[in-house]
């Protein structure tokens, strides 16, 4: 497995007023269950922009990505096409060069991206707040065995993957063991800013 980071370039000073969220975890966590929620609650948010990323991968069910080939993509690079790009499990991904325009103007972007791209994205918007959901390994297992995705590669491998090094990065951690509403839920409270400090305060368990 690969895994590289690279900003789009020519920007200078950090990228704001927006909030940039970003949704990071290990496989099976449910992250896109819990995106897909969010996503619905905040439909007629107009300030509220879920972008859809760029992967060198067919979309599906689990995603609606926009799917491109990797000469495609390596072009689209070439020509500062991305806000962000990364290699991860034998396919790149990216953010489209659009956000920075949504961000300029106020809005919140939400994202699932990798945990390599937290510092770069760190260092290149104002208003970055990381949301780590994780779940118990043996609910990961049955999550991606379930999933069957071959693109998914060797499950144990994935599996091996540190989750602490993930909830370490973040702002917020959520345990997605229980209701995907409950969850989702949790997640929106952070994209709205809404109390979220007492999510995290509270170790990813909302305070009602």
């Amino acid at each position: 497995m690969s895994e590289m980071a690279t900003t789009g370039e020519g920007e200078t000073g950090a990228i704001g007023p927006g909030r940039l969220v970003l949704v990071v975890g290990p496989s099976g966590a449910g992250k896109d269950t819990l995106l897909r929620l969010a996503q619905a609650a905040c439909s007629d948010d107009p300030d509220v922009v879920f972008p859809r990323r760029i992967v060198t991968r067919a979309s599906s069910a689990d995603e609606d990505n926009i799917a491109v080939s990797p000469d495609e993509f390596g072009r689209a690079c070439e020509h500062g096409d991305f806000a962000v790009h990364w290699d991860a499990h034998g396919h790149s991904y990216a953010l489209p060069l659009e956000i920075n325009d949504d961000i300029r103007a106020g809005r919140t972007i939400v994202v699932n991206v990798s945990r390599t791209v937290i510092a770069a994205l760190r260092r290149a918007y104002a208003n970055v707040v990381v949301v780590a959901i994780t779940a118990p390994p043996d609910v990961l297992a049955q999550r991606l065995a379930a999933r069957a995705r071959k693109s998914d590669g060797d499950i144990a491998e994935r599996l091996s993957r540190s989750v602490d090094d993930v909830s370490a990065q973040a702002d917020v951690n959520i345990l997605n063991a229980g209701s995907a509403d409950y969850h989702s839920r949790q997640l929106v409270r952070v994209i709205r800013n809404e109390g979220w400090q007492l999510v995290a305060g509270n170790n990813g368990e909302s305070v009602e």
